[in-house]
């Protein structure tokens, strides 16, 4: 076992992970020069928990797949907690990307929160375990 995958382990036992299917718009965003994504996606969530969530969308350039991987493309995202008013923000880094459904054109990527207020992320713990309780 090398330590990339004991790392991830331990990341992955950080946070309670709960499944959500949840709305979240977001948008692609880099200091890369030449790079231009001006438009605002609409996903999915799949599971959520206060390290990152799951998000099923699609990423409209493969040529932005190792970017995405390397953190110089990063996503911003608005996730839609039911009962909050606003969504919750946050500037998250591409942690894996599993591979493309063609026909939907999406595809599903592991997101960790990069940059998130703490009012935000409370609104996301506060999600989280009310989704735990029965």
């Amino acid at each position: 076992m090398g330590l990339s995958t004991k790392f991830y382990d331990a990341e992955r036992r950080e946070f309670i992970r709960v499944r959500a299917e949840l709305a979240v718009k977001y948008k692609f965003l880099s200091h890369d020069s030449g790079f231009e994504a001006d438009e605002i996606y609409t996903g999915t969530t799949n599971n959520l928990s206060g390290g990152g969530l799951l998000l099923v969308g699609s990423v409209p350039n493969s040529d932005w797949i190792t970017g995405l991987l390397m953190e110089r493309i990063v996503v911003g995202i608005n996730i839609f907690v039911p009962g909050d008013s606003e969504p919750a923000k946050a500037l998250t880094r591409v942690a894996w990307i599993e591979a493309m459904d063609e026909r939907a054109r999406t595809c599903s990527l592991g997101l960790r929160f990069k940059e998130i207020t703490k009012e935000h992320l409370d609104r996301v713990f506060k999600y989280v375990i009310k989704a735990q309780m029965p």
